[in-house]
């Protein structure tokens, strides 16, 4: 997600840079095959192209890396995005300084992907970015690939601040760009910070047959 002349989503944003220390050592502290446990069976298994739109500290791509797969990582978050790429220097990773609702850069590479994975990030995209995100998603996802999505609900960081997710809503847009969707499960937060808050998050998967 970019500011694009938002305010709340500019000062976001300029939390998660502040931030970037601790969030880094709490977010790599996780381990990528436990959070992604409840979709598991849906990921890929033979070499695939992967997308991790949000990907923060890389965690999760370099996980998928490490499985065999070409990835590539899309983050808005300068400090975010140059402190992965330190801590995973020697994985075969592509970095894109890019976010929704657009997702320009990737969208520019003008190929599908296997797997496109919006983990823990969907909360802070604002309701009136949200069809022109899933649009983005949706186009990304090529034929026979999955989308797959956690939508965080709870109380969040004041610093950054969470929109509410419509679950049923969010269903409705992916549906609506031809995706049928194949599980909707929710899990209560890995994170334990999160998890003794009462966060709770819904996961989508959804097939681009």
């Amino acid at each position: 997600m970019k500011p694009g002349g938002d305010a709340s989503v500019a000062d976001i944003l300029a939390a998660y840079d502040a931030a970037a220390e601790t969030l880094t050592r709490r977010l790599e502290a996780l381990n990528t095959a436990t959070v992604l446990q409840p979709v598991a069976r849906f990921l890929p298994t033979a070499p695939a192209r992967v997308l991790d739109v949000g990907a923060g500290t890389g965690r999760d791509a370099a996980w998928f890396a490490g499985q065999g797969h070409q990835v590539w990582a899309a983050e808005p978050v300068d400090s975010l995005r140059l402190a992965a790429q330190n801590l995973h220097a020697g994985v075969d990773i592509t970095w894109l300084e890019d976010g929704l609702p657009d997702l320009a850069q990737a969208t520019a590479l003008g190929t599908g992907f296997d797997l496109v994975l919006v983990n823990a990030v969907w909360h802070h995209v604002p309701p009136a970015y949200r069809a022109a995100s899933i649009s983005a998603l949706a186009g990304l996802t090529g034929p026979g690939g999955r989308l797959i999505l956690s939508l965080r609900e709870g109380p969040s960081d004041s610093a950054r601040p969470a929109f509410p997710a419509d679950v049923d809503r969010t269903i409705d847009l992916v549906v609506a760009q031809g995706l049928k969707l194949e599980r909707r499960s929710w899990v209560e937060a890995v994170q334990p910070e999160n998890r003794r808050s009462g966060v709770i998050f819904t996961w989508l998967v959804f097939l681009r047959e």
